[in-house]
């Protein structure tokens, strides 16, 4: 693996003077790309005056009035949602706000395999019948132009957020609430529940007529940041500027929300007595929560983040757990076919950079999971396909240098629907044309990527050994979290460390490494997961470089530093 270390700021020593810290975080400040004091103190100091005015986002004032005169005309609303966390939390929103403001408000989470992703035309016919007069879509309906127009043909009022790519023509809706039209609004990353966070203060603004919304309504939008955290977090959207301060506040808030939901679901996870951080939300929380949509019916979901009481919540909150287990055993399963097809028909070679593979009748709700791991195994875009009845639905993860959205663009004419983003897609395709858009798409990748883009590399923030770190600043890097895509966690690359005393295998499976090392000045205890297999190499040659992620570990009221090791080298 290529180690890429950042090189050092030659201005860290002045401005951690200036900020009165330590130079190494004003080195993983510059590292994400900041180098002014005011930005700097920005981000060590995250505020909610930091939020941009609701109204700043396209379409949010706007649609808070026509709303707001719907609701007092006495108009039946229906939410419709997508269906994974991100929609499901935006969704739950928008419901809790209007409930609150007395509306007529119901939502709808279309089925992930019967259904597909977005609006669909049975749907919004099937809604119209049942007596909606508004539809407010969340985290969809930026591309649905022939189904807004049937709901409009309908008779419904139609309001789309969204914040996914648009397409060449808008949905001719009443009103589009959206992140990224108009070139405005100063956080073009927010995801779908921020931007129904944003709709839902602006509805708040306009209910209490004043700048300022009434005090019910700010405790509720307080409290509904604990939902953004999960949705910002969940989506994989940059945790900064804006992002930041919505993720930040909101897991600092979760814990405290009065939903039966939320507690249920905290409780299933077994996170009640932690502190919870964005890995609880990412590896813990959001796939409880995506269970529902991938193995079943995300208004389950939906329901628990809604009106379900204390009872009900703990009932869908099981249930929940059963799925997620159920899911990560099919996970497993298609996983390994999905390797075996690979390695077998040698599709992961120098001549094909990138990989598309199709299953009979693969569950379609888990290969967006299995493909982001055939990403990591294989380090190229990967297409899953889950192929039935003629027609497969599949599901692709993307890497750097690599826009996922705009190579299915150019493939489009082999497909039957498309959509996602750069790094992320869904598509649909019939089974007769898999093999022209399998060899066009891989093709295009040939094009595209190098085979540099291919190799794995591994990107450190400093150099820095056992000698530097301390309690105080493991704390004060801590401090720089929530972490996620546009604030990863800090890594570091050791100097040339020597081994102190003797390594060991450790884990059920003896899988694990364990191994002290020392610069000569400080020892340190490090554990390197799945990488026993480095344990003779260790042993016979006593000194190595790692790279690690520094980790606070309690024993006995003791706290120390200890290094989570990525990777070893003896180079």
């Amino acid at each position: 693996m290529q180690w890429i270390i950042k090189q050092p700021w030659p201005g860290c020593e002045s401005m951690a003077r200036r900020l009165g810290v330590h130079p190494l975080i004003v080195q993983l400040l510059f590292n994400r790309g900041l180098d002014r004091p005011e930005a700097m103190k920005a981000f060590l100091e995250p505020r909610m005056s930091m939020l941009h005015a609701p109204e700043e986002l396209p379409g949010a004032k706007e649609a808070a009035a026509l709303i707001v005169a719907r609701m007092h005309e006495g108009k039946r609303i229906v939410i419709y949602g997508d269906y994974d966390v991100d929609g499901i939390t935006g969704t739950a929103i928008l419901w809790h706000l209007l409930t609150l403001a007395g509306a007529d408000v119901s939502f709808y989470i279309p089925h992930r395999i019967d259904e597909g992703y977005g609006l669909n035309a049975d749907a919004v016919r099937q809604l119209a019948r049942d007596g909606y007069d508004v539809l407010i879509t969340v985290d969809c309906g930026i591309t649905a132009v022939e189904e807004i127009r049937l709901a409009r043909d309908l008779g419904l009022t139609t309001v789309i957020t969204d914040h996914h790519r648009p397409g060449s023509t808008l949905p001719d809706a009443h009103v589009v609430v959206h992140p990224g039209l108009e070139g405005k609004y100063p956080n073009h990353d927010l995801c779908g529940a921020g931007v129904a966070f944003k709709l839902a203060w602006a509805i708040a603004k306009h209910l209490s007529n004043a700048e300022k919304v009434s005090p019910e309504f700010r405790e509720f939008l307080t409290s509904a940041m604990g939902l953004v955290a999960l949705g910002t977090i969940a989506d994989v959207v940059p945790l900064l500027g804006e992002n930041r301060v919505l993720a930040r506040y909101g897991l600092a808030n979760l814990k405290a929300s009065k939903l039966s939901g939320i507690a249920a679901l905290i409780e299933s996870a077994r996170l009640a007595d932690q502190k919870l951080n964005s890995d609880h939300v990412g590896f813990w929380l959001a796939p409880r929560l995506n269970a529902a949509g991938r193995m079943g019916h995300a208004q389950l979901a939906a329901e628990l983040l809604t009106r379900a009481d204390e009872k009900r919540a703990r009932e869908i909150a099981q249930y929940l757990e059963e799925q997620n287990r159920s899911r990560q055993n099919l996970e497993r399963r298609i996983f390994n076919e999905a390797v075996e097809i690979v390695q077998e028909r040698k599709l992961a070679t120098d001549a094909r950079r990138a990989i598309v593979v199709a299953g009979e009748g693969w569950h379609a709700g888990v290969i967006g999971i299995v493909a982001s791991r055939l990403v990591e195994r294989f380090g190229r875009p990967t297409l899953m396909i889950s192929l039935d009845n003629g027609e497969g639905q599949g599901s692709g993860r993307s890497i750097p240098n690599f826009d996922l959205h705009k190579a299915l663009a150019e493939c489009a004419h082999h497909l039957l629907t498309y959509g996602g983003h750069a790094m992320a897609a869904g598509l649909r395709v019939k089974r007769s044309k898999l093999e022209e858009f399998t060899e066009h798409f891989v093709e295009r990748a040939n094009r595209t990527l190098t085979a540099r883009d291919l190799e794995p590399t591994l990107h450190l923030d400093a150099e820095a050994g056992p000698s530097v770190w301390s309690v105080q600043l493991a704390r004060e890097v801590e401090k720089l979290g929530p972490f996620g895509a546009g604030n990863h966690k800090p890594k570091f690359a050791s100097p040339v460390l020597h081994l102190d005393g003797e390594p060991r295998a450790v884990g059920r499976s003896a899988n694990h490494l364990q191994f002290c090392l020392t610069d000569g000045r400080c020892r340190m205890k490090a554990i390197a997961f799945d990488q026993a297999d480095k344990l003779e190499a260790l042993r016979v040659r006593r000194q190595c470089r790692v790279a690690y992620e520094p980790c606070l570990n309690e024993f006995n009221g003791r706290v120390s530093v200890e290094m989570q090791v990525i990777d070893i080298s003896f180079a």
